[in-house]
Parts: structure tokens; sequence; C-alpha cells
């Protein structure tokens, strides 16, 4: 079993910036992918970035140029830097952690996931 437990969200304006972190405990051995997925009440749970423990990363277009994802492997963290926030950002951000190498975009393909951090862009 994995714990995973983000932190770092917050309220900006936007064109500011946030630094989400996600820390993970447990058997984190068995973990290979592990991404930010966010979602807004009403709305299914939308993937945002991925890395494979090889540091092969993938992101959705929204989030291209401005948000980086990075991992230290040797804890199995993660982070997610967000830059120019835009108020379409606003939303709450999870950290998901899966058991299978080459990391897919669904919600489907991680077995671990935390509670979620709120991150607010006002305009």
């Amino acid at each position: 079993q994995v714990h995973v437990v983000e932190s770092g969200g917050g309220s900006v304006q936007a064109g500011g910036s946030l630094r989400l972190s996600c820390a993970t405990s447990g058997y984190t051995s068995s973990i290979y992918c592990m991404g930010w997925f966010r979602q807004v009440p009403g709305k299914g749970r939308e993937w945002v970035a991925v890395i494979d423990d090889d540091g092969t990363t993938s992101y959705v277009d929204a989030a291209k140029g401005r948000f980086t994802i990075s991992r230290d492997n040797a804890k199995n963290n993660l982070y997610l830097q967000m830059n120019s926030l835009k108020p379409e950002d606003t939303a709450k951000y999870y950290c998901a952690a899966g058991i299978y190498r080459g990391c897919r975009n669904s919600t489907a393909w991680y077995n671990y996931w935390g509670q979620g951090t709120q991150v607010t862009v006002s305009p």
C-alpha cells in the first residue's frame, strides 16, 4: 500500500506561480508512473502531467510551456511547478502513483491517489 499526500495549493492572481508537492510513503518501491490530475466540480478528473521513473514526461496541451513536472526518485516524491497561472487552472489538483511502466493519461492507470489540494486563480 502507498500513502499519497499533496501540499502547496493556494490562491494566486492570474500570472502568478505555485509549486505543488506530493509525498509518498509505504511500499514506494512499487511505483513507476506518477502524475498530476485536476478536477473542477461537476466535471471528470483530467490529466495535467505525468512522469515515468526514467524521467519521461508528458503534458496536456494547456500545461505545455507553463507547468513543469518533476520527481525525486529516491523518495518517490512528485512536484508540479506552475507558472503563468490562468483562472481556468482553478481546480483541485490530485497526485497519483501507479505500479505500471509506460505512463498513460487515464485515471485508470494509477493505483494510489491523494486527497487533493485546491488551486484558485483569480483574474
